[in-house]
Parts: structure tokens; sequence; C-alpha cells
């Protein structure tokens, strides 16, 4: 029996660490507990070394040092009071990555509120025991809480092999002994056999590397700017990993001990109406009460893994019956009006869209005062009949450490950040003018000068003791002891450090009351104003009215001071409410005063980082000067504030810039450190441009501080109207310009959400130019409504979205003119040419949306008084030549309506490749790529031609399309990023280039990894910044991304072919060898992305042998097929290669297939899909040339005039197969043979375990629509990261997007069984269907998505399982495919279903697809809803269950019963008759 949790939690630290360190303080001795241990047993056979510090030492300094430098497993016993101090290096403990895991006994104490200088009216109150953990949660550690000693002792365990798994670290705090409900408990100690499960030799190897990748990194750096971690490597393991990895321990220690916890624990009846909701930690009077009294209906969840916190988990243990959730926690006395746990709890209903479903419970916040443990039947019964949001559970509660109690609902104080002052300095706190409400919630009653006077008088009273003091210990002629001297010299010179003042003048102040009576002259009056020994931390509190006039509020005096005092100015603005007039707009503050040079300034939200706001207030106390923390709590309805819509004000303000998080310390800066540091991902422009101009300005403003105010004034209003005049003169000079060339400018406005409307407009400005008149282009949202009174010809050509929507770059524009009643545009002419598809919504009630923008844009102008040009143009995707018949009238009218005489001998547009001259013009793929890189102002390439030459090195621009239009709304920049594939040819892989690909998703990227459609590697959402890195750490690992993209031969597919392992090694060589040969040769890759530099005064002079400088007209896409296995759809590309084996089974060589392809466009019928020809065969040493002379073939007679057209399909459907094979055959120097016979009989992968000729072994496993992530319960990412460690063969991705563990040894095989298991990647009890689907990555990020693709269909999918399952088709492979656009990305049109994206949640159905991939399918009904999909499919499932012969596919069952009629060809694709 342990006598006390300390006990506990040394024996746990004792057989678990390599390194104990135990914290004294006056009230608490854990080193005592050390001491007391009988049983020395540890898990590496090593005792611990053991080291007593003193809580007043500042003692997790040396914690945090000894981690890291000694990489040890650490454990720390203190109480939890230690916690509040140690915050900053707390925060260096979690980045370096340290096991580290930290037991606190959770303290109550007695806090003052404020000394005798304030003038808040409160005196004193308790600090309860969870506030120092509260404090501490958003440093980076985990939380792990008990409320008992045997549960602290078990998860002292847990936390210590969880720290060792993930490299996090922990705290494990419990209630303080003498409060514990079950104090006499006996503790089971049975830490020999526990610890000895959950801490194995792997998982610390595991760990000591990760320390030995974080020990490259310079601490210091990281800690200024912890975002480098993640480009370092060493970013932090994910909240899914660690809530993971403590479940996982959980269980095992279940298995140990019978003892049972579950990280979020749900306790009580099935279907409770109403649940308690509280941390482990104090929740024991209350699962008493619940038990005895209310256990058939009220529910209790306790949680014992708070950080990091887990909606999902959280949501999945709270019943769905629940309606209302009580959110039971501990409070102080004064408090923010919302609780950390409650504030949690309430933000899951919103974290993730459809996360709960159905009616979101009421939540009350129910708080509690002391340790919980005095809880009584009546408080509960009184919680539960209370209709009150916020409640105080048990009001009579008086704490025996205070002398004076204040209740809840009599706090004079409603701020987070007043709490958090008298949390971390106690009673140095003198916070000199009123806090009462008034007076921060945005009165002007109170200015920083109501306690400046005063704050001076007592700077200057402290230096005036320091004078003292410094004269005395330099008096020889005073009789002083030598050890009072001493005493008085180390406090004079650590006067300015809190802890060392405190600790010399503690010792000072005894040595002089040992000899009190003795004491006279200077040591009197020293002993006299003892009081000034404490370094106070001053502050002012204040409110935004402060900032609408620096100058003549007091700030301006305070901040050119240089005295040491802190202002604390909260901003309680919602961002929404947000002040727009200039003249009204209240001044940055934090600017006006860093121009100073010489003021800490912050700017904080607590409710966007709570450990930023620490940090910021222990570091204002720290710098010795003026500082000022800007604090952000907006506050919408003072009768009613929502936590959630207090968190959503602040993440507007936060991720928009609107209130950057930084902090600037010119301390930093005379150490030689960067002074300033941003804590946020945006910040406002006005103070970027201070940071670029900073080394100039604060000298100018330091040596002229009455120049602030004029600046002040300047930069708000005075420079805007200077901006908007110049602005206005500046549009008066181009106007008059551009009317003196020859005629009236033009204004060419466009919406467009892919290219043809901007294309057309582009045609205009050529065509303008050829007439002699001006013109300029721009999209619609580009100018504002208003723009066109000062207009005299407007040119609209707009493009039709969705259901007859407005472009995205149209609708703001849209949604100002439709809302206007009236506007100047009598003077203004008009003409609009629309861009539709009449039978894009094929039913007739549909037909409304057809060129709906232009029309209703006509009709608008029409009535606001503008005078239509011409009548309005309409293309039509269903004319002969599409939008370009009709372009064909219109453009003749518009320019004859202008003035403009028919050209004589002028070739007004010139017939060629707008692509080609492009190509041409950019030096062989350089273009300015490298310029536009170093471009920070943005994060995209703003060159249009960089943005199609980018895709020669594997780079496509796109933009986060969720966010795309509230960015627009906030006049931000599209959420700009990156996709990057990797050339894989065959795409075979080895584990050392599979870790590098899972490291630089995680440095450069989201953190995910594509398996593409074409066994590439694919990283999401590289941002600008990091492209050129992402790009280098691919080629370090011997891959690259040149021609992943572009009109180039693409990457090369091979079958992964894990049964005929010789054969396998032959294709895949073949695949590699072609890839290499046909690799453009341009050095400008290496130029651009790694740094390769040419000598000085070389010139560039580069040549493609085979490409040329316009390269191909279109891309160019290659297969290897084995038969049987037709997994890389061998007919649905350019060119294939079926590899064909002599009778012992070595490769005889390849039938050739030419003129397959899968894109189209709805709507134009002369684009369609196409299967591809078989021209002959050739052998092995004939299959590279005969490549290159059907690729070289298609580069010179290839349409490059319309892109649309380019692809080798066409080509070979214009001039005809014969053609087209005697024209490779001409090229060749060897003759083709006959094809030769061969079998295909599927097209998919083959799961599970696999054994190869040579008796390898290989594992194929699902991968969801190729994306290698974590969930909880699927941590593929990590499981495959951990198997690639040990691994000896080769990663294989597959042409469906999933992935073989190739070439495992006999003897290895059951090793990784196990981690496949272990990882949830031995899950195949898929079913059929889904087995056999497969999607393009469309939404967020692709730029031609119309629909949801790889985010949806698992879920359509599932929506057949049970009806797969009760009509016996469960396991039955029917190939079903999704694209989020007519492009065939993911090869849809050979499937047996396929969803083609239309419209958002809209979906043109497919069916009849060869099972082989050896026919198209057809369309069968369009723009289907899922409901509709549902309606349609499943009687046609049932009937195929039904009616099917054996052996027969769905694809051919739904040709035979007369459902869809079969595609012979690619032009019979569009014939439905």
């Amino acid at each position: 029996m342990a006598a006390t949790a300390f006990d506990a939690l040394a024996q746990a630290a004792f057989a678990s660490s390599e390194s104990i360190f135990a914290i004294n303080s006056p009230s608490s001795q854990p080193a005592q507990a050390i001491d007391r241990l009988s049983d020395k047993f540890t898990v590496s056979n090593t005792s611990p070394s053991v080291t007593a510090l003193q809580a007043n030492a500042d003692p997790f300094q040396k914690i945090q040092e000894s981690a890291a430098a000694d990489k040890e497993l650490t454990s720390v016993l203190a109480t939890s009071d230690v916690l509040l101090p140690a915050i900053p290096h707390l925060f260096r403990v979690a980045t370096q990555r340290s096991a580290v895991v930290v037991h606190v006994e959770a303290k109550e104490r007695d806090a003052i509120i404020n000394n005798s200088n304030n003038n808040n009216g409160n005196k004193g109150g308790v600090v309860p025991s969870n506030a120092d953990l509260m404090a501490v949660r958003q440093t980076g550690f985990a939380i792990l809480t008990s409320d008992n000693a045997q549960a602290a002792f078990d998860l002292a365990l847990v936390a210590q092999a969880a720290a060792i798994q993930t490299s996090t670290p922990f705290l494990n705090a419990v209630t303080p002994s003498s409060n514990s409900s079950n104090q006499e408990q006996k503790i089971v100690l049975d830490h020999q056999k526990v610890a000895a499960a959950l801490i194995s030799e792997q998982d610390l190897a595991a760990h000591k590397e990760r320390q030995t990748a974080v020990s490259e990194i310079s601490l210091s750096s990281l800690y200024l700017n912890p975002k480098d971690s993640a480009a370092t490597g060493s970013a932090a393991a994910s909240a899914e990993e660690v809530y993971s990895k403590v479940e996982g321990l959980l269980e095992v220690l279940q298995k140990q001990t019978g003892r049972s916890y579950r990280p979020i624990e749900y306790q009580g009846p099935a279907s409770p109406k109403t649940v308690f909701v509280s941390l482990a930690i104090g929740s024991s009077a209350l699962e008493h009460i619940i038990h005895q009294h209310h256990q058939n209906d009220i529910g209790l969840i306790k949680v014992y893994l708070y950080r990091p916190w887990s909606e999902r988990h959280f949501l999945e243990a709270l019943p769905a019956s629940v309606e209302r959730v009580i959110v039971y926690e501990q409070a102080p006395a004064a408090q923010t009006a919302w609780t950390p746990l409650f504030l949690d709890v309430s933000a899951s209903f919103h974290a993730t869209e459809g996360a709960w479903n159905g009616q979101i419970p009421k939540i009350v916040s129910a708080r509690y005062r002391g340790s919980g443990s005095s809880l009584t039947e009546d408080d509960v019964k009184g919680a539960l009949a209370s209709d009150k949001p916020t409640l105080a559970i048990n009001p009579h509660y008086v704490a025996q450490a205070a002398s004076h109690t204040v209740s809840l609902q009599d706090s004079d104080v409603d701020t987070p950040y007043i709490q958090m002052l008298n949390q971390v300095f106690q009673d140095r706190l003198n916070i000199e003018n009123g806090v009462k409400t008034d007076s921060v919630w945005g009165s002007a009653q109170q200015s920083p000068e109501f306690g400046y006077g005063s704050l001076v008088t007592k700077v200057a009273a402290r230096a005036r003791f320091a004078e003292l003091v410094s004269k005395t210990v330099q008096d020889s002629a005073l009789k002083i002891s030598e050890h009072l001297r001493k005493a008085l010299t180390q406090w004079h010179l650590n006067r300015s450090d809190s802890k060392l003042a405190k600790r010399h003048g503690d010792e000072a102040i005894a040595l002089l009351q040992e000899g009190k009576e003795a004491l006279v002259g200077s040591l009197a009056e020293i002993n006299t104003h003892s009081a000034q020994f404490a370094k106070t931390s001053h502050w002012l509190i204040g409110a935004d009215a402060w900032a609408f006039d620096i100058a003549n509020s007091g700030v301006h005096h305070v901040i050119s001071s240089n005295a040491d005092i802190n202002l604390l100015i909260l901003d309680t603005e919602p961002y929404t409410a947000r002040t727009q007039n200039p003249e009204s707009r209240k001044k940055d503050i934090g600017l006006y005063a860093m121009n100073y040079g010489s003021v800490y300034v912050a700017s904080v939200a607590v409710y966007s980082s709570y450990s930023q706001v620490l940090h910021a207030l222990i570091e204002a106390d720290q710098y010795q000067g003026p500082s000022i923390v800007l604090a952000y709590l907006p506050r919408p309805d003072e009768e009613n504030v929502s936590p959630i819509t207090i968190l959503k004000e602040t993440k507007l303000a936060v991720d928009t810039g609107y209130w950057p998080l930084y902090r600037w310390n010119p301390a930093l800066d005379e150490k030689g450190e960067e002074p300033f540091r941003l804590d946020s991902e945006r910040i406002k422009l006005d103070l970027q441009q201070f940071l670029e101009r900073e080394n100039h300005l604060s000298l100018i403003l330091q040596q002229n501080p009455d120049i602030a105010r004029t600046l002040t004034h300047s930069v708000e209003s005075e420079a805007q109207a200077r901006d908007a005049v110049l602005k206005k003169k500046a549009k008066d000079d181009f106007a008059k310009l551009m009317g003196g060339l020859g005629g009236p400018p033009l204004l060419i406005l466009f919406g467009s959400d892919g290219s043809n409307a901007e294309g057309l407009a582009k045609r205009l400005v050529k065509g303008a130019k050829l007439r002699n008149l001006s013109a300029r282009y721009s999209a619609m949202d580009d100018v504002s409504i208003e723009d066109l009174t000062l207009e005299k010809h407007v040119i609209f050509v707009v493009s039709t979205a969705g259901q007859g929507e407005f472009p995205v770059n149209a609708r703001e524009f849209w949604k100002s003119l439709s809302a206007a009643t009236e506007l100047g545009v009598s003077e203004t002419k008009f003409s609009i040419f629309g861009l539709g598809d009449s039978h894009y919504w094929p039913r007739e009630e549909d037909a409304i949306f057809y060129n709906r923008p232009s029309r209703e844009l006509h009709a608008k102008l029409v009535e606001l008084g503008a005078t239509p040009l011409t009548d309005l143009g309409l293309g039509n995707d269903q004319d002969a030549d599409s939008f370009e018949t009709a372009w064909a009238v219109w453009e003749p009218l518009l320019w004859e309506s202008l003035g403009c005489k028919p050209l004589e001998g002028v070739v007004e547009e010139p017939k060629k490749s707008a692509d080609d001259a492009m190509k041409i013009d950019s030096n062989y793929l350089r273009g300015t790529i490298a310029e536009g890189l170093l471009d920070d102002t943005t994060g995209q390439l703003r060159a249009e031609a960089d943005t199609k030459l980018t895709k020669f090195h594997g780079i496509y621009q796109q933009d986060d399309r969720d966010l795309r239009e509230e960015r627009k709304k906030q006049g931000m920049e599209k959420a700009f990023s990156f996709m990057v594939r990797v050339r894989v040819p065959g795409g075979v892989a080895t584990p050392a280039q599979w870790l590098a690909m899972d490291s630089i998703s995680d440095v450069t990227a989201n953190g995910t990894l594509k398996l593409t459609t074409r066994q590439a590697f694919q990283f999401h959402g590289v941002l600008k910044r990091n492209l050129k890195k992402n790009i280098q750490l691919i080629n370090k690992s011997l891959l690259d991304t040149i021609a992943a993209c572009g009109d180039v031969n693409r990457n090369i597919m091979c079958n992964p072919n894990p049964h005929q392992s010789d054969l396998h090694k032959q294709v895949n060589d073949f695949a590699t060898d072609l890839s290499a040969h046909l690799l453009p040769k341009t050095s400008a890759y290496r130029e651009i992305w790694l740094d390769q530099k040419l000598v000085k005064g070389e010139a560039v002079v580069d040549h493609e042998p085979l490409y040329g400088s316009t390269y191909l007209p279109r891309k160019f896409k290659i297969v290897v097929a084995v038969p049987p296995n037709n997994d890389v759809d061998v007919f649905a590309h350019d060119l294939g290669y079926i590899a064909i084996t002599n009778k012992d089974g070595t490769l005889a060589g390849f039938n050739v297939t030419v003129g397959g392809g899968m894109g189209m466009t709805h709507g134009n019928k002369k684009t369609y899909p196409r299967l591809a020809d078989i021209i002959g065969f050739c052998t092995p040493e004939q299959a590279i040339e005969t490549g290159e002379k059907v690729m070289l073939v298609q580069r010179d007679f290839g349409d490059r005039m319309n892109r649309k057209h380019a692809r080798l399909k066409y080509t070979i459907d214009d001039r005809g197969i014969e053609w087209f094979k005697g024209e490779v055959q001409s090229r060749l120097p060897f003759q083709l043979q006959e094809a030769r016979p061969f079998k295909f009989l599927d097209n998919a992968d083959r799961y599970g375990w696999t054994q190869g000729q040579d008796k390898l072994w290989h594992y194929c496993c699902y991968i969801e629509n190729g994306r290698v992530k974590d969930t909880p319960a699927e941590p593929h990412k990590t499981g495959l990261r951990e198997i690639a460690k040990i691994h000896q063969g080769e990663f294989r991705l597959t042409p469906n997007q999933h992935l073989i563990i190739a070439n495992v040894k006999e003897s290895e095989k059951a090793k990784i069984q196990v981690m496949l298991e272990q990882y949830k990647l031995d899950k195949l009890n898929y079913t059929g269907a889904m087995l056999n689907s497969m999607a393009c990555v469309a939404f967020p990020t692709c730029s031609l998505a119309m629909a949801e693709s790889e985010r949806y269909l698992p879920s359509l999918v599932e929506k057949f399982e049970s009806t797969l399952e009760e009509i016996g088709l469960r396991d039955d492979a029917i190939t079903i495919r999704m694209t989020g656009c007519p492009n065939g990305c993911a090869r849809p049109y050979v499937a047996e279903i396929a969803f083609v994206g239309k419209a958002f949640g809209a979906y043109n159905v497919y069916l009849g697809g060869g099972h082989h991939g050896e026919r198209l399918n057809k369309l069968y009904k369009e723009s289907l809803t899922e409901p509709e999909i549902v309606a349609e499919l499943t009687p046609m499932l049932r009937r195929y269950a039904a009616e099917r012969h054996d052996g027969e596919h769905f694809g051919d069952f739904v040709i035979r019963v007369g459902i869809i009629k079969a595609t012979l060809s690619g032009k019979t694709f569009h014939d439905l008759s």
C-alpha cells in the first residue's frame, strides 16, 4: 500500500525512467517518495539517476537542458504550482520531442488576487488545483488526469510508454491525496509486469532515432519559430497518433491487470437525455453520486486523456439520445466567461461539418470550487433542475486556505486576460487602474494616464531603493556582516530578474531580521522598505477606445517614457462588425509602438492560442522597459455571448491577418537574435512593410519621437485619401492615353471558371489593337460596379457555371449589380457574349440554365439605363464549332457598332498555336519560373505561361476551392498551393524512397501521400515557399518530377505482377529504360530546382533531339500490360505494350497498341474516349525504338491548333489506322510482326499475400482511393512508415491506387504480418464493389473538378453495400470509377459503372464497360443526384443478381438485357440510339 499518490508515481517513474527529477518546495517533498521506495525494479535494468531541485530555482530549465543533451527517458515529480513559471521550458521540451513525463499532484493554493496597491476591490480567493494544468494545456504536452493513486500509477506507466512511442512529452496529473475520495484505497503496484509489457526495445530504438534527428536542429531557433520544426522533419506526432497510441496502451494495460480505462470513457445507460462531462481529475464525488442515485437516467463521460483533445472520439462516446450536456469543471472566483473544457466540448459539435448527426444538445457549464470532493447529491439535483447556461454547482463551498471568498456570480472581472495575469504573477501583480467591467469592455473612462503617474512614482521609488542598497554595500564605514553584504550585492545585480530578486531579497530580509534591534542608518531604512526587494509586475489595463487617438489617450506618453510599465489593451470589436470608415478606424497601437524600437509589443488572442498569451505576458514582464500586449477578445453581444461565436470571430480575425499573432522583443535584437516572432500564418500589409523598413524607420523615430503622431495619421487616413486621389488621376490619365490611340477605349470584362471566356477576352484585346483601339481586360470581380459609370464602352464575355450560375470570379460583381436599384450608366454602352451548352442540363425544365448569366446581365444593364451596342451573343457548345459558331457572327457586329471598318489586308487572328508559341518562347521550359519563385508577395506564380510550363516539371498550381469564395469575400487571394507529381516508372520504389516520400509529405506538403492512377506519388498542399525544397528532397531520394505532367511522355505504367517474378523484372526494366529514353533533355529542370548554375558567361544552348522546341501537341501516356491481368487498362492510353511470353515464361516481346485515351468534354460530341488499336508485335530489342517512332508520328501530325483535338486518338481517327501504321512502319528499320494471341481475365489488384515464382512473398494493401494517411481507426501512414524501416524488398504502386509490399522473404513474412495487423493494413473485408472502385482527386484542389470524387465515392458505394449483401453480390467484383470532371483521370469510360461529375452533387452515369477494360461504356442518364443514383442502380443490381448467366459480369449483363447499348468504337460513344 502506497502512502500517497507521490509514492505510487515515484514507483512508476523509477520503473520506467532513466532520469528522475524531484522538485521540492516548502509544502511538498516528492524526493522523499523516491527515498521510501523498497522496490528498485527498472525496465532497463539500470537504476535511474535521481536529482532533487528546488521549486524557486527555475527547475525546468535544468530539466529541459538535461533532456535535450542526454536524451534520456525522464520523469519529473512535482506539484502543479511549478508549471506556470515553467511554460517557456515546457514549450522547448515539446519542440525537442523529448520523452519527458511530468507527474504532478494538483495543488490547491491560496492566491492574493490583488495586493494592497490594487483598486479592484477583491481581497483574495482560491486559485483552484486545475488552474495551472489548464494554463499549460497548449504547450505541446499530452495531458492525462486521474482522481486516485491507483489510476495515477497506471497512467504513469502508460504516459511513459506513449511518450516513447510518439516522442511526445506527457503531463500526468492526479488529485491531491488528501482530497481523493479513495484515499484509503489499496494500490496494486504491478509495475514489473506492466512496464515490461508496455515498453519495448523496438519502441525505444525508434524514439532514439527521432531524438537523433531533432538533435541536428537548433532548438533555440525552434523556440523562436516553431513552424521550422515541420520544415526540418521534427514535426510532432499528430493528435490522432497520440490518441491511438494511448488507447492501444490502455488495452495492453487491461490485458495485463484487468484494470480498464479509456482515453474518453462513457459510463451510464444506453440512451440518456442528460450526460455530465468531466475530467477524470476531480470527478470521483460526481461519479459516486451518479452511480448511487442516477445510474438509470444520467450518463457520465470521464476524460482521462485531455490533450490532445479528440472531437471525434468525444462525439463517438456521447450517446446519440443526449439532449443536454453538463460540463462539470473546476473554476476560480474570477474567471473567463467560458471555461476550457466547456469550450472543447462546444467546439466538438462544430469542428467538422456533419460530425454530429441530429440536434446539437444544450451545453451547460457547471463550475465547481475546490477539489470537487465536497460535492453533494443536493448540488447535483440543483444542477439538473437548473435551466441556466452557466451555474455554480457547489455555491456554498468555502475554501479553508483563503481568508475571503467571492461567489462566481459576484465576480467583478469578466475577462480571461485578467485571470491569466493573476495566475502568472500572483502576489507580484499590481494592476494600477480599475479593471471593472465598465472600463475593460470598450469604455474610454479609464485612460493610461489614470494610473501612469502612480506607476512612475512606484518605479522611481524602487529605483531610489536600489540606489540606497548600492550606496550601503559600498559604504566601508558601515558595520555590516559579509553574508548580508553579499546578499544585498547579489540582489542589486539581479534586481530586474523577478526570480533572482526574490531569492536574494528573501535572504537579505532574513539576515536583516536577525539583527533587527541593531539596525541603524541606511540599513534601518532598507529594512523599513524591504517590500521593494520584490520586483512587482506593474500593469495598466485599457480598452480599444485608447486606439482611436493614440497621442491624446496617453498611450504615446507611456510608450515613449522608457519606464518599466506594462499595458494590456483589450480589443473587443468583432471581426464581422469591424469599422470600415477610415476616419473612425482605430489606429494600430502595436505598429505605432514598434516604430520606437525600444518597446516590447505582442498581439495575442486567447481563443486562438492560449500558450502564446502566456508567453507574451511572461516576456512583457521580463522586458526592461515599456511593454504593450494587445489582446483580442471579440464581444458581439454583451447580453448573450456564444463561445462558438467568439471562437469563429477570433478565427476569422487571425486567419485573415486582421489580428495577427506576433511578438516583438527588442531585447533579442541586442543579443543578435531576430526580434520579431510571427505566431500566426498571416500578417497585415502595414506590419509587413514595417518589418521591411524597420532598420531605417526605427532610428528616425528614436531621434524624433514627435513624428509618431504624424506617422499614424498619415498611415491611417491621409495616405488613404491621397491614394484615392492618385488612383483617380491615374485612371483619368490612362483613359486619356488610351483615347489618344484613335478610338473609344474599351473595358473588357470576363467571367470564367475555365479558360474559354478569358481566352475570348484576350482575343478582343488583340482585335482592338489591330483596329487602333485602346483596350484593357480583367475579371469581373476585379472591378466595382461603380467603375461602369466611368466607362464609355464595356464588353462582357461570361461563361455559365453549375446550374446557370455566374463563374466564381464574377459572382461578387453580379451580386452587387443585381442588388443595385440605380447606377449612373446612362452614358455607358455595352455588349455581352455568353458561353453555354443548351444540352448540358437535359431536362426540358432545365432550359432556363442555358446561358443564364449572360441573359440576366444583359437585362439588368438595360434596366439600369445602359445602352446595348449589339444584340446578346450566345455561344453554344452544341453548335458545329462550339461557341466559335456564334462568335463568328457576333464579333464583326461588335466592331461595326464601335465604328470600325472591316480590316483590309490584315490577318486578324493568326492561325497558330498559342501553346506552341509559349513553349518556343520559354527557352526550353524555363520561362520566368525562377523569377516567380522569388516573388514572396503572393502564393502563386503570377505568369500564366509559368503555370503551364511548371506542368512539364511535374507541378500543378492549384488553390483550395473549399476556401475560394470566402477568401474572395475577404479580399484575400486564393489559397494557392501546388500539386507535385513524382515520376516513378513502373511504380517501383525502394523502402528508403518510401520513407523519403513519407517525410516529404509531412515536411513540405499537407501530411498525406497520394498514390495516383498512373502509379506515381503525388504531394498536395505544397506552398510556394516550400516548392523548391520539395523538389530537392525528391531528387535527393533518387526520384524526380520532370515530365510527370506536360506535353511530353509521362510516367510509364507497368503491371506490378507479383506472381510472375522474373517476367516482372524484365518488363519493369523495359519500362524504366523507355522512360529514360523519352525523357526531355533540357537542363532547365536542374537549373531551376536543383541550383545547377551555368558557368559565368555560358550561353544556354539546349537541344531536344526527340521533342524539339515545341514538344508534343498534348500529353502522351504509355503503359505495359502483362496478361492475364489488365490492371493498367492498356487500351485506354496513347501507346501500350502487351507482354507476350514464350512457352518457358520468358519475355518474347510485345503486342503494340496505339490511339487510346479517356478525355472528353461534356456536350461536345467531337470529343470522346477511344480504345487503342493493336498494330503489331515487336521483340524486346525493338520495343523502345517502336515507341519512339509512334510518339514522333504524333509529334509531327497531331493537331496543334485545338488542344481538345490534339491527342493521338484523334490523329488516328482523322487519318485512319492503316495510314498511321504505315507512317510508323516507314520510320522503323525493321518490320512489325503480326500481333500474337493473348487473353485478359480482369483489371483488378490481387489483394493479400501472393507468392512469386522466386518464392518471395508480396502483400497488396487496400488504400482507399490511393490516399495514404493516418486516422485513429486506420493509422496506415504510420504503419507503412514502420514497415519501410525494416522491409528489405520493394514498394510497388498499383494502377488502381493501391500498394504492394513486394519481395518479402519467408523469414520476414511473419514480422510484416504482425505490423500489418497492428496498423490495420490487413483489413480486406470490403465488398467486391469497394475493392474495385477508384476515384480521382477532384475537390478541393483540382481546378477542373465540377463535382466531388475522392472524398465522396466511398460513401456512395456504401449506399449499395447492404443491398449487395442481401442479394448475394457482396464479393462480386464490379468495376466502379468516379471522376469530378469528364477528363477521365480515373479511366471511368472503361468501367462497368462510372460516375462523371457534371455539377456539384450531380453526375452523368455510364454503364456497360468491359470488366477486363476491353470495351467502352455508354451514357445511361445525365445529371443524377445521389438519391436518383441509388434509385436507378438498386433495382438494376437486384435484377443482375437474379438474371445473370454463370460467370457473366455486370457490364456484359446490362448490354445483354438491353439496359444500355454496347459502344463499339470511340466515334459511336455518344450514339445513344
